[in-house]
């Protein structure tokens, strides 16, 4: 809902914030030559893309490279761990029993260890009692100022809830663990509420408001309250729970999580850091990366009517020149910071995908991807002088998985956003648990010296 007179008063000083913003701009863009004469590593990378050391983590660990007897890094096949538990033996522990997985990953990921029954089933309680928001909240926070992007609706939420919250700015470890596990119980609710705000108030449709029911698991809970009864099947809230648990954590060093660290260490209430690291999660750098996977291949789909090797290469080549889909010369769903030769969580979706799509769903935009995985490395190679493997990762499947099981786009980074926020939970009671410094990197100041000129003379 627009503030129409504001609008007005913009639309009156385009032309000047225009003529600021390129001022703006013009004045802050610093040469590629300083930083290399600086040695300053941009993104707290090295010039070979390899992430700079900044902390120590136990929650978890992912690598796509070990290093020779000579030191030299050798890239291997991606692994990633949960407090040390690989991720493959996780997820198959899980399917033997057709079982949920993402509370006991919440379990592992916040307390160190596996649950046993009775912890598992305690903390699966837990969750389901702590699954609710204050009274009319939804009313007054939710309905009363839908937004057009869910992932601010649910971080305006997030902030509004400190209000609710009797002891906010108590970060002792108790205080935090007991409001981690409510922001974790809650965020489903406050997704979806917010898509169906969006859906009626801005779209026109019917408005539904679910409550979460107690026997179901995070994964069911966020189907049922999406779409309703019987109108998603087991395999599909499996399928989705999986996808939830490769999504919960990635380590320290990712921009959002690495947030939640930066504003952590300065002693903010968790509601804060939380909306932060929802900040970060949001770019499509980061989080938004499935929806852009999806929009580029629909956009090859329409403009390549044949899907051969050689008409997908062509386009591709026009998408890292810049002159076809969103001009940012990028194809996404392909490498990684971390992993070389292949994604863990790219592998597990893509064995999800496998057993989901029969022969009949196999439509024109599955052959696309299956095509596309083994072409686009070999664009970016030839086209980017690139030397090293691109494996193709997380993002490239996810968003069509969510495709699959008629999730809406708009939720796409927000089921991202349930994820991760227990790999956010658990950091930030890490940090705080050590007792670290406040994080705060060093910048060069490169501006050259000045005058000041009275305002007579300018």
């Amino acid at each position: 809902m627009l503030n129409t007179k504001f609008e007005d008063i913009l639309a009156y000083n385009n032309k000047k914030i225009e003529q600021l913003s390129e001022k703006a701009m013009s004045s802050d863009i610093i040469s590629n030559e300083l930083y290399e004469k600086y040695n300053v590593f941009r993104g707290l990378r090295d010039s070979k893309g390899v992430g700079i050391v900044t902390g120590l983590t136990e929650i978890s660990e992912m690598n796509g490279y070990i290093k020779n007897e000579e030191g030299i890094r050798v890239p291997i096949e991606g692994v990633m761990y949960y407090r040390g538990i690989d991720i493959f033996d996780i997820i198959k522990g899980i399917m033997k029993n057709n079982r949920f997985g993402y509370e006991e990953c919440a379990y592992l990921l916040l307390c160190g260890s596996l649950p046993n029954k009775k912890e598992l089933e305690e903390f699966v309680h837990l969750l389901n009692d702590l699954r609710s928001v204050p009274d009319s909240f939804v009313r007054d926070i939710i309905l009363k100022a839908p937004s057009k992007d869910v992932m601010n609706a649910i971080s305006r939420s997030i902030l509004t809830l400190y209000s609710y919250d009797s002891n906010p700015d108590d970060i002792s470890i108790k205080n935090v663990f007991r409001q981690a596990v409510q922001l974790i119980a809650v965020m489903p609710m406050l997704a979806v509420y917010s898509y169906q705000a969006y859906l009626h108030y801005v779209l026109g449709k019917n408005l539904y408001i679910r409550n979460p029911k107690p026997e179901l698991s995070t994964a069911e809970n966020f189907l049922y309250m999406l779409k309703g009864t019987g109108k998603y099947t087991s395999e599909e809230a499996h399928i989705l729970d999986i996808c939830m648990i490769l999504q919960a954590e990635h380590g320290g060093g990712n921009n959002s999580t690495f947030t939640t660290h930066v504003v952590t260490s300065s002693g903010t209430d968790t509601y804060s850091c939380i909306s932060a690291s929802l900040g970060s999660l949001k770019g499509p750098r980061h989080g938004g990366a499935n929806l852009k996977v999806v929009q580029m291949m629909d956009d090859i789909l329409k403009h390549v009517r044949t899907l051969t090797d050689k008409n997908i290469e062509s386009y591709l080549e026009k998408i890292l020149a810049k002159e076809a889909f969103d001009k940012s010369g990028l194809i996404y769903g392909l490498g990684h910071a971390v992993y070389s030769v292949s994604d863990p969580r790219a592998i597990i979706l893509r064995n999800q995908l496998e057993n989901y799509m029969s022969d009949k769903k196999r439509d024109r935009l599955f052959t696309l991807y299956d095509k596309l995985q083994y072409i686009a490395p070999k664009v970016i190679q030839k086209n980017k002088n690139v030397t090293g493997s691109i494996a193709i990762n997380v993002d490239y499947y996810s968003g069509y998985l969510y495709r699959q099981l008629d999730i809406p786009e708009k939720l796409y980074t927000p089921i991202f956003a349930i994820s991760r926020i227990l790999g956010w939970s658990a950091h930030r009671i890490e940090e705080l648990a050590n007792n670290g410094k406040i994080i705060r990197p060093a910048y060069i100041a490169v501006a050259p010296r000045s005058n000041y000129i009275d305002i007579e003379e300018r």
